[in-house]
């Protein structure tokens, strides 16, 4: 772990509310220029603060990661990149438990002030809707932590990984070939792509045909895949040579049977790289984060992604 990643855990790890953001702004715009890059703040609807190191509408590739922080939850989100159905029917699950408890609420509410209005004021009615009212609320509520809740305050693997990542190949690109690359760090994500929304709206032309290159929870797991876009399939060789795999990280570079939902699906050219772990028979998964179990930091996945984008850049 370098020094960089160890101040990242001990004083950003949690960059959720708008002064932790403005902090770790502030650090990102230091260690850029200890690079001898130029760091600006893209401010966009909704309160969005992307960070840009360098400048990427000259860089030959462009890392990204999302900087901001989720709510702390009650369920992990669970990801099974190579198998959408497994995926599906986790969020559906999740779903109709939800319903199932907003059901069980509403009737319980329903049923005890039904009964209790009855006695008081002859007027049952009155006491069903009131606790359909209240079990509503109860919902809504819900639906509003699950967003704007407190922040979880473990975040190694979403998105502390990228965002490490990020940094540390600043630092080791060679200086004569920092001008090849550019960084973004994405704001929002976390509420649904807003930040690398906002920055492909403003950026459409120079992001058309540009290679995008994004680290979303890269810590937790040996298997590492760069899920690619069909503008970024032209690159599939040279990242697969870039990112060959060693004894310690398994890698596929996939184009195709592949859904990783984070922010290079608003980019043409865009590749989403990620760590899984694996069952016995194969499954490929990431069932930590959003939650405080987000505690796994594989050191050999963050120096394997470094090391390749660092080759990346003298390949292009």
């Amino acid at each position: 772990m370098t020094e960089t990643t160890k101040t990242v855990f001990e004083k950003y790890q949690v960059r959720k509310s708008k002064k932790q953001k403005s902090a770790f702004i502030e650090y990102v715009k230091t260690k850029g220029a200890e690079c001898g890059y130029e760091v600006q703040v893209e401010n966009s609807a909704f309160g969005v603060r992307n960070i840009v190191v360098g400048n990427p509408k000259d860089a030959r590739v462009v890392y990204t990661a999302h900087y901001d922080t989720c709510a702390a939850m009650f369920f992990p989100n669970f990801l099974t990149p190579k198998s959408f159905t497994v995926y599906f029917i986790y969020q559906l699950l999740i779903t109709l438990a939800l319903i199932a408890v907003w059901a069980v609420l509403a009737f319980s509410l329903g049923f005890g002030l039904g009964m209790l209005f009855q006695s008081l004021f002859e007027n049952s009615e009155l006491g069903i809707d009131i606790g359909v009212a209240i079990s509503e609320l109860a919902w809504v509520a819900f639906l509003f932590l699950m967003f704007f809740g407190p922040a979880n305050k473990h975040t190694a693997n979403d998105n502390t990984s990228g965002v490490a990542t990020l940094l540390d190949i600043m630092a080791a690109l060679p200086e004569d070939e920092r001008e090849r690359a550019a960084f973004i760090f994405f704001d929002l994500e976390e509420l649904g792509l807003f930040g690398s929304s906002a920055y492909r709206s403003k950026h459409k032309k120079e992001t058309a045909d540009k290679l995008i290159i994004n680290f979303d929870c890269v810590s937790d797991g040996e298997n590492i895949i760069f899920a690619l876009r069909r503008g970024a399939r032209k690159h599939k060789s040279l990242i697969e040579e870039a990112y060959a795999p060693n004894e310690s990280v398994k890698v596929e570079v996939l184009s195709r049977g592949v859904f990783y939902p984070s922010d290079q699906m608003c980019f043409p050219c865009g590749v989403g790289a990620a760590a899984f772990k694996s069952t016995k028979h194969g499954l490929l998964y990431i069932n930590r984060i959003h939650t405080p179990r987000d505690t796994v930091w594989r050191e050999e996945n963050i120096e394997f992604l470094v090391n390749g984008s660092v080759k990346l850049v003298s390949m292009l």
